[in-house]
């Protein structure tokens, strides 16, 4: 491969303007990031350790194998709702190794409203399963919740993707053979109770772990019986009377251990058969994207020059260099993993389509997992390229991305509008991991534009009224998105390369299916 060149000189006033622009939004990035991980003075915490309780983050470093990461998925879900009374919406999700084993981790965090569910709380909770089905991963459930936050019933209980489908998901899961422990840590109530009910084998800890349907107050106002937690589900119970639970921890510790154990007994799965390199550090500081990140949109960025900071020894072998120039594809490695890039350089065009549709279909038979890189304003538009077959074209694209069967990992380092969002995996196209850098947006498009296109039909002066432009940059943010789920997280720039490559690792744990193609529109 070729080693990409830089034109950059890292050492002038205009790249070190943009750093210290760049310095302020990783500023406020770490102050949100800190807000939901390092809460160790929230009065709910110091009451949760004072009874001899470990945090779930705590809970999750004794599970995983030591010096090994640990991909925390959604760390800022809720993040600006509910009067951030739910940090992290309450649920710690993201993938370990356990005994060297890719597993799942699914962790309530009872000292948020005591582990209970609201919208996005279920929503973190469905894509870590997601993840975990498509990934032919085991799922570790460590349970300590109070189940659904009674206040937002409405919006979790009736539907389709609600909190049942959590147990729905344990079903399908359990029918394809991918294991599911449970470690009842704490509260295990109501629908919650499901989650030990509905695993391989469960863990409870004495004195501390309760499952039951129905809590005391509840028995109480159904029957009018009066009955501690402990008898009622608690771990002696559920262990000796009920079967309910299988193991009987003395704490958290060897709860922790137990599991530890059991996987000891679990099989490797069937990987992707896949050659890794040896890793290659890029030639280039990868903390320079700061430098080089889109912060405004209206700006050209060098495609080229993110690229050498990410991959194996900033070096890329280019496909189509010289075809539809406002997108880039060609061939790299991250991580000593082979990899496909495709990466926006302007506009979509036609020409730009149909070669990223032709890259992807070389991928997808040669079993090279994709990175899609987005900075997109959209499709190019105008009678010329209407005339031209520009929604044909761009349909092909679409297609492409839609039945690749190679995992595609997307990462949305500046603008991502409208059907270009889609055409580069967008979280509507199923990306096995979709991630967000902190100055990138993303929404149907720009403020500026949909003031213009309503003025346009309205009649009226663009400047007559800011309103709409102020919703869409609010709602365009990466931070509104990350508390809604439409991604995964937002991460560091410079960590990207270690993202993205863990995120390669976790998707070649199982083997990837043949292509599947249907019919491109000619």
């Amino acid at each position: 491969m070729k080693q990409i060149k830089s034109n950059i000189d890292t050492s002038g006033s205009r790249f070190k303007d943009r750093v210290e622009i760049y310095a302020e939004l990783m500023s406020f990035y770490h102050t949100m990031m800190k807000s939901a991980t390092q809460r160790d003075e929230d009065p709910a915490m110091v009451r949760h350790r004072f009874r001899g309780k470990l945090d779930a983050r705590s809970r999750i470093e004794l599970l995983i194998d030591e010096h090994t990461p640990f991909l925390e998925l959604s760390v800022l879900a809720a993040n600006g709702q509910y009067g951030d009374q739910f940090p992290s919406a309450g649920i710690i999700t993201g993938i370990g190794k356990i005994h060297g084993k890719m597993s799942m981790i699914i962790a309530n965090d009872a000292t948020v409203k005591g582990g209970t569910y609201i919208s996005e709380t279920v929503k973190k909770h469905l894509r870590g399963q997601e993840i975990a089905l498509q990934n032919h991963l085991p799922c570790v459930y460590l349970v300590d919740s109070g189940g659904i936050f009674l206040p937002e019933q409405s919006r979790i209980f009736p539907d389709q993707n609600g909190f049942g489908h959590i147990f729905y998901n344990q079903a399908q899961m359990s029918a394809a053979g991918f294991p599911q422990l449970s470690i009842v840590m704490g509260s295990c109530t109501a629908g919650g109770a499901y989650v030990p009910a509905m695993s391989d084998e469960t863990i409870i800890v004495k004195n501390q772990g309760t499952i039951f349907i129905g809590g005391p107050p509840l028995v109480k106002a159904a029957t009018g019986e009066e009955i501690t937690a402990e008898e009622l589900g608690g771990a002696f119970v559920h262990t000796k009377i009920s079967g309910v639970a299988d193991h009987l921890a003395e704490n958290e510790l060897d709860a922790i251990k137990i599991c530890r154990n059991i996987f000891e007994s679990i099989p490797e799965p069937e990987k992707q058969p896949y050659e890794q390199h040896s890793i290659e550090e890029p030639s280039f500081d990868p903390y320079e994207i700061y430098g080089l990140a889109p912060v405004d949109f209206r700006k050209p960025i060098d495609i080229y020059e993110i690229i050498a900071r990410i991959v194996d020894g900033s070096k890329f072998e280019e496909f189509k260099r010289n075809y539809g120039e406002t997108i880039v594809t060609g061939y790299s490695r991250i991580l000593g993993f082979t990899v496909g890039i495709i990466a926006n350089n302007g506009f979509l065009t036609s020409e730009a389509s149909l070669k990223a549709a032709h890259f992807i279909e070389i991928c997808n038979f040669r079993k090279i997992p994709l990175l899609f890189l987005q900075n997109i304003s959209g499709f190019i538009v105008g009678k010329k390229y209407e005339h031209e077959g520009i929604a044909r074209n761009g349909a092909k694209l679409i297609h492409a991305v839609a039945t690749a069967v190679v995992p595609k990992i997307t990462v949305i380092i500046g603008g991502s509008f409208g059907a270009g969002n889609y055409a580069m995996a967008g979280r509507a196209y199923n990306p096995s991991f979709l991630f967000m850098w902190p100055n990138s947006k993303i929404g149907v498009m720009g403020g500026q534009q949909a003031q213009q296109v309503l003025n346009s039909i309205k009649g009226e002066d663009l400047n007559n009224n800011s309103d709409l432009i102020n919703q869409f940059e609010e709602e365009s943010s990466a931070y509104y998105s990350t508390s809604r789920l439409w991604d995964d997280g937002i991460i560091d720039p410079a960590d990207t390369r270690k993202v993205v490559g863990l995120a390669i690792s976790i998707c070649l744990n199982h083997k990837i299916p043949e292509p599947r193609n249907g019919i491109y529109r000619m």
